[in-house]
């Protein structure tokens, strides 16, 4: 895609090729070395890269990062993920962990503490966002992957595409109330301004297993509790 760049006071552009700063040096309304992605109508977003290199991937009309991360390093990020997961599960809370992956390092943990922190927005997602958030100075997390052992809900999955997440790995899916491919699909609404890249089914099953196991427990100690009502 040729996208353009020069002076937004003047109005005039010329043709430009994006992929370094050398490449926005000619956006003058801008501060240099603060923002670096640039959509075909020259309107620009950023993104920092601790390292100086960028990688950028064409989608929706838009220059976007796309990490590039291997299917083990998926599997081992989500493992990370349930590490999140189980310190739910020790809090009584459903277990659901979360990583931000950032140039193949995890920048921000999370896991479900609404009913600990009595606050509804207290999901893994939402914290660990948070903290990536604070770590990369920005609220945009452009190149980032975020690893969820369970499908997000309509506010995670809402949180994730305005933070201009690139990618998500999904471990289990929620057919009852997943916004990322089950009740909806958030994540991939052509209608928004920014979709991420889903993959789904990594882990699935240590992610389906650990949910599964919570839930019966829970059962069991209701049932227990109504039996010594009853008494």
């Amino acid at each position: 895609m040729m996208l353009t760049s020069g002076s937004c006071a003047t109005g005039i552009r010329e043709p430009c090729q994006v992929g370094n700063e050398a490449a926005l040096s000619g956006i003058s309304c801008v501060p240099q070395g603060s923002l670096d992605r640039v959509n075909c109508q020259g309107n620009v977003y950023g993104m920092r890269s601790k390292g100086g290199a960028r990688i950028y991937h064409e989608r929706m009309f838009e220059m976007v990062p796309m990490p590039e991360i291997s299917a083990s390093a998926d599997e081992r990020f989500m493992k990370e993920a349930l590490r999140q997961a189980k310190k739910a599960y020790a809090l009584k809370e459903v277990p659901i962990g979360c990583v931000i992956v950032y140039e193949n390092e995890i920048i921000a943990r999370g896991y479900n503490r609404r009913n600990t922190d009595k606050n509804t927005t207290s999901h893994a997602e939402i914290n660990a966002i948070r903290r990536a958030s604070k770590k990369l100075g920005d609220w945009r997390l452009e190149g980032c992957t975020i690893y969820i052992t369970l499908e997000p809900c309509q506010m995670c999955a809402g949180a994730i595409v305005q933070s201009r997440i690139t990618r998500a790995v999904i471990g289990s899916m929620n057919p009852k109330a997943g916004c990322a491919g089950s009740v909806l699909n958030l994540l991939e609404m052509a209608e928004f301004n920014h979709q991420v890249f889903v993959e789904r089914g990594v882990l699935k099953e240590p992610c389906s297993t650990l949910l599964s196991g919570f839930f019966r427990e829970l059962r069991e100690q209701k049932k227990l509790l109504k039996e010594a009502v009853d008494e």
